[in-house]
């Protein structure tokens, strides 16, 4: 028998009749929980599609993405200073101040935003899988869930990283001008 202490949920595994079985002696606490971007990553991601789509040729003020995105100005002060921290985003001071993009639009994916915002994106957490070796799985050498918990994760993240602000910043322009 090997139990596996993966995402929260302690799964038994044990042989039976030749076979490899598992079942789930707990699960997380919180039941029905489900990956969400907190509203640093969502509303973080409207901000930065706000200021790639109104700042193509000038600053934009905090303020007037504030109005257009219905966000408040100190909120996206936080959000603005990790995108700045990450190199994402830069501040002009003055008049006419506000914030630019670091780099070409098509040069920053979502992924870059959300991992500025969220930090690492891992949905699913498991020792099994950790590179770093800062984790331990006791049942990791013979636990295959863990091949699911990566392909998951690999997924989401090279579905993030492959949308490049600039293709948005087009769908932007493309609903705008249908809408007209």
């Amino acid at each position: 028998m090997i139990l596996c202490d993966c995402n929260k949920s302690r799964l038994k595994y044990s042989e039976f009749k030749g076979k490899w079985k598992a079942s789930i002696l707990y699960r997380n606490k919180i039941e029905g929980e489900t990956l969400k971007l907190s509203t640093k990553g969502r509303y973080g991601l409207r901000a930065f599609i706000d200021l790639a789509v109104c700042g193509e040729s000038q600053p934009v003020p905090l303020a007037s993405i504030a109005q257009r995105q219905e966000i408040s100005v100190s909120y996206l002060e936080q959000l603005m200073a990790k995108l700045k921290k990450a190199g994402l985003v830069k501040s002009v001071r003055g008049v006419n101040g506000g914030y630019c993009m670091a780099r070409p639009a098509s040069e920053i994916s979502v992924g870059d935003v959300l991992r500025a915002l969220e930090g690492e994106l891992i949905p699913v957490e498991c020792a099994g899988i950790d590179n770093s070796g800062s984790a331990h799985c006791n049942g990791s050498s013979q636990c295959v869930s863990k091949i699911v918990w990566k392909r998951i994760n690999d997924s989401i993240n090279n579905t993030v990283d492959s949308i490049n602000i600039g293709e948005l910043v087009q769908e932007s322009k493309g609903a705008k001008t249908a809408k007209n």
